[in-house]
C-alpha cells in the first residue's frame, strides 16, 4: 500500500485551517479497481435484492425458475442481472438438467464485507 502524508498548508494573509492527513495507507490501484467492479454490480437495486435472496436461501443456491417471480422481473430481465453479478466472480451458475442453479460466491462476499468494515472517525450524531 501507498503511504499518504498531510502537506503543510502556506500561511497567507488568512492562515488556512487544514485537518490532519491520514497515517493509513491507500489501497492499491488493481486492488481498488477489483473492489469497484464489485460495487458497480451491486449498483442496482434488482441485482441487491438478488444477491440477497439467494445468500439466504435454504440450501445456499436457488433455481432460476423462482427467481422471476420471487423478484417480480421477467426471465430476460433475470439473465441480464445473474450476467452481471457472474461477471463480477459474485454468482456461480450450475446447470441441473433443464434449469440453472445460482449460489453466492462466499469468497467474492467476504472481500466486499472486510473492505467495509473501514475504521473512521466517529459517526456524527445529528
Amino acid at each position: 500500500m501507498t503511504q499518504v502524508r498531510a502537506h503543510p498548508v502556506p500561511a497567507g494573509p488568512q492562515e488556512e485551517l487544514c485537518c490532519a492527513g491520514s497515517e493509513s495507507e491507500l489501497l492499491p490501484r488493481e486492488q481498488a479497481e477489483d473492489l469497484a467492479g464489485l460495487f458497480r454490480a451491486l449498483a442496482d437495486p434488482t441485482r441487491v435484492r438478488l444477491l440477497q435472496y439467494l445468500a439466504g436461501s435454504q440450501s445456499g443456491t436457488a433455481c432460476a425458475c423462482h427467481l422471476p417471480d420471487a423478484l417480480g422481473i421477467t426471465q430476460p430481465t433475470l439473465s441480464f442481472h445473474t450476467g452481471k453479478l457472474r461477471r463480477a466472480g459474485l454468482l456461480e451458475r450450475e446447470r441441473r438438467g433443464r434449469w440453472v442453479h445460482y449460489t453466492v460466491r462466499p469468497e467474492t462476499v467476504e472481500r466486499l464485507r472486510a473492505f467495509l468494515e473501514l475504521t473512521g472517525p466517529p459517526a456524527r450524531q445529528g
